[in-house]
């Protein structure tokens, strides 16, 4: 069986880092294409079938935040910030817009590479969710396979993969403490860094998805200090 190399794109105005991205992936074994702005990204994800997209946040016309607000809405395409914007107030913003990660400039290119396979290898066909049968609780549900929320008055909610990740696993320990790092390694497949707040945001929007049902009860809990608890009733 022929199976195709994954396709990356680089969304990076400045011509140097882009070209250094490109062949850094390259000699990865990646197939790799390039866009300046939000209009060559677009003819891009048109022409090609792209499995993720590496982007600047800085980019002329629709900055990198609001495009990604676009694509986020397509469940099978990963997506990191790679940006010289380093505050506290835009990672988290990438990340609540629901990116798979965030790497501030200057970086380290191996670092890169980890983090891109690690997202690649949790969302390519060869590598199929486990568990992803469809899991009913508080009269929720999960579907693994469209990667979708239905709630109790039937509107269907679509989640990014680290929202599904995340409250697949909570919902797997039903009753027990997930602690962040292990919340982390099944999201990103990377280890907790000191002041991460991908878990945190992660949870947060998980939250505002149940809290958006007057009706729902609380179904996960802080453990402060050591992690979260998923504390719905399965059906």
């Amino acid at each position: 069986m022929n199976m195709q190399k994954p396709h990356i794109l680089i969304v990076e105005d400045e011509d140097v880092t882009r070209f250094n991205l490109r062949n850094l992936f390259e000699a990865e074994g990646y197939q790799v294409s390039e866009a300046i702005d939000g209009d060559s990204m677009e003819s891009a994800l048109t022409n090609s079938i792209i499995n993720l997209i590496i982007m600047d946040i800085n980019l002329p016309g629709k900055n990198g935040l609001l495009l990604a607000r676009e694509l986020t809405r397509q469940n099978d395409l990963g997506l990191i910030f790679l940006t010289g914007r380093d505050s506290d107030i835009d990672k988290i913003l990438g990340l609540e817009i629901g990116a798979d990660d965030y790497l501030t400039k200057p970086f380290n290119p191996r670092e890169l590479t980890i983090r891109a396979r690690n997202i690649l290898s949790r969302m390519l066909p060869s590598n199929v969710e486990k568990n992803d049968a469809l899991i009913s609780f508080n009269q929720w549900s999960l579907d693994g396979n469209a990667r979708k929320m239905t709630t109790p008055d039937n509107r269907e909610i679509s989640i990014p993969r680290g929202e599904y990740r995340a409250l697949r696993l909570l919902i797997a320990n039903a009753g027990q403490i997930v602690t962040r790092q292990q919340l982390i390694k099944e999201m990103t497949g990377r280890d907790l860094r000191i002041n991460d707040r991908t878990v945190d945001v992660t949870i947060r929007r998980l939250r505002k998805h149940f809290e958006s049902v007057e009706s729902s009860p609380e179904l996960i809990n802080t453990i402060h200090g050591e992690g979260y608890r998923f504390i719905g009733q399965l059906d």
